[in-house]
């Protein structure tokens, strides 16, 4: 979830009121929001520069109310748009109506888009903010909007990247383009010195902010660019603006491009950029449109500000929420919530007639509807009531199976663990000494860190690991874990499937091989049914490359299925033996049914160095 940090005053300023901690909190729950942290400007930098001491600062410590909003209420991101719908929540203001400026075809600006475009980033919306008057806590509230949009709906830039220019240093019309990145030439944000677009990659390689975002375009035969009418360089998107355009607490006349792989995402990035500082505009919420001329000679002009009408059921927006009201106490509640709401008739129904407004991007169904009526109502004043025709759940039969194992194992001396279902690529293939073929693990794309790199197909690299952070615990060390792993599997629509698998790990001074092996024997007796039978030997000798040659074995049934395997893990530096079998086993709701159970079990373990396996 979002958090957005206002200074406290600035917005209790917007609100109109003074509000105590305690007061706020309320309107935030009421309204479905979180005060999550209450700080302050100095706290903020001290933790930023990871400083103990205090610092000094001129004039008062500001305090900064840190609020959790939706991830998908984008007009909640800024200080603008909160203060706007609390206010409307409150019923201090109406809600407002945007409209675009009257401007004749023929004189709007205009951008035109080269074919080339549709190589790499193929849509471009546009408006203009006529009029606006900046200061420094307006200006920084439009930069932060921005950044929060690229982390958020934009998936840092990846489908949208916002641009924002004074159009008063600027000659239209415009050109979006995509040349190859020697022909482009220019002077980025904050910077005095022309670059060349294949030397700017190379520059921002070390810059921390804008080195994340320069594998979108990097690798591509060609950038988009924009440009106006005098061949100057507008942004290279979606990387940096250019540095002839940047906008200054003088700016009156802002223009905003965003570039974009989705066009329906960028029509909402444009209309929430321009809804929520169109309020600071010379005639207030009036937007001036740009026309968008396609390669092909197609137009269209944006931003689109027209609200999408709804005609809902009066019974499909209480009747989910459990409250009897009526249509003008509905009404009433939708207008708290910016949704412009009336009476209509429908098939002789109570129906209402919803008018979404270009902000509240997020309503698109009756159950949209639905919730915010429960907000505004109140979720404490639903009264509790069992519904008419309950269905009872029950526990799924995997579920089920997995915590009788689960009792069954810890009955035998083992204490369970739960470790994540992500790890490092190494812990998984290198240590274990297998081989990684491109078929048998999950990669993740863009991991957060080199310890969650792959999904795990095996509960035997957790356990060890887990062994190795407890190596110092006294012997016998006696663990399992009953978990999921996941698999490649191209049959399935996401390409992967999971599977539950048991493991149990046994350390100790001795190998206790015989230990680990009993273990398994009554596993396998508790788990046999008639369509899983084991022979007298079960017990087949195995070769997989991370135990110990010669011991190890696999277990099979008596139809000859392997369903594990157990053996004592090749040490490299430290005495390891660790014993580990993956015994498959299943059940469905009157019977067994194959499930993946894997035992990754342990023997001796010595404190001779860390653990490193082979």
């Amino acid at each position: 979830m979002p958090t957005v940090s206002v200074g406290r005053d600035r917005l209790f300023a917007a609100l109109g009121r003074v509000y105590t901690q305690d007061e706020f909190e309320a309107l935030c729950f009421d309204f479905g929001i979180e005060l999550d942290d209450v700080t302050t400007e100095k706290a903020i930098i001290r933790k930023e520069k990871h400083l103990v001491e205090d610092i000094e600062a001129d004039g008062d410590d500001e305090v900064i109310y840190k609020i959790e909003v939706a991830a998908n209420r984008y007009d909640l991101l800024c200080l603008e748009g909160l203060a706007r719908s609390l206010r409307i929540f409150t019923g201090s203001e109406a809600t407002p109506v945007f409209k675009i400026a009257p401007i004749p075809r023929g004189s709007m600006l205009q951008m035109h888009v080269r074919p080339q475009t549709s190589q790499i980033r193929p849509y471009v919306v546009c408006a203009v903010l006529r009029g606006v008057t900046f200061h420094e806590v307006r200006y920084n509230s439009f930069i932060d909007l921005q950044d929060k949009l690229h982390q958020n709906i934009c998936r840092k830039r990846t489908l949208v990247a916002i641009g924002t220019h004074d159009l008063d240093t600027l000659q239209g019309p415009f050109s979006y383009e995509a040349l190859p990145p020697q022909e482009i030439k220019f002077i980025p944000l904050k910077q005095e010195q022309k670059f060349r677009a294949d030397a700017l990659m190379d520059f921002y390689r070390s810059d921390m902010k804008l080195k994340k975002f320069l594998h979108i375009i990097e690798n591509s035969p060609v950038y988009p660019v924009i440009y106006d009418n005098n061949r100057t360089v507008l942004s290279l998107p979606p990387i940096i603006n250019g540095a002839h355009s940047a906008i200054t607490l003088k700016t009156r006349n802002v223009f905003i491009e965003c570039t974009a792989t989705d066009l329906t995402k960028a029509n909402i990035v444009l209309n929430t950029m321009v809804a929520m500082f169109s309020e600071y505009c010379e005639n207030k919420f009036e937007v001036e449109p740009v026309e968008v001329v396609s390669y092909d000679g197609s137009t269209a002009i944006y931003p689109d500000l027209s609200c999408y009408k709804m005609e809902v059921p009066l019974s499909d927006i209480v009747g989910p929420i459990g409250i009897s009201l009526d249509e003008s106490q509905v009404i009433s509640l939708l207008n708290k919530m910016q949704l412009q709401a009336e009476l209509c008739s429908s098939n002789e129904k109570p129906c209402i007639s919803v008018s979404v407004p270009p902000t509240r991007s997020d309503v698109l169904h009756a159950r949209d509807l639905a919730e915010d009526v429960a907000i505004a109502y109140g979720y404490n004043n639903v009264p509790k009531s069992k519904p008419k025709s309950m269905t009872i759940g029950g526990r799924q039969p995997l579920n089920r199976f997995s915590d009788k194992i689960r009792a069954e194992v810890a009955r035998a001396g083992y204490m369970e663990v739960l470790t994540f279902v992500l790890t490092s690529h190494e812990e998984n293939f290198d240590m274990l000494n297998r081989t990684d073929d491109g078929n048998k693990a999950v990669i993740i794309a863009n991991p957060r860190t080199s310890e969650f790199e792959v999904l795990r197909s095996s509960l035997m690299s957790c356990l060890l690991k887990t062994l190795k952070h407890n190596i110092d615990h006294p012997r016998p060390i006696k663990i399992f874990e009953v978990g999921d792993v996941v698999s490649l599997d191209t049959s399935r629509d996401v390409g992967a499937t999971n599977n539950r698998r048991l493991a149990a790990l046994y350390c100790n001074n001795n190998s206790g091989f015989e230990v680990i092996m009993g273990l398994v024997d009554r596993i396998v007796t508790i788990v046999s049914a008639k369509h899983i039978k084991f022979g007298k030997t079960y017990y087949v000798p195995s070769s997989e490359p991370e135990f110990f040659t010669k011991r190890q074995c696999k277990i099979v049934t008596s139809a000859g299925k392997q369903v594990g395997y157990l053996g004592i893990v090749h040490g490299a530096k430290s005495a390891i033996t660790v014993a580990g079998p993956d015994l498959v086993s299943s059940l469905s709701p009157a019977r067994l049914r194959r499930i993946g159970t894997g035992y990754d079990t342990a023997a001796m373990v010595s404190a001779a160095g860390p653990l490193e396996l082979c």
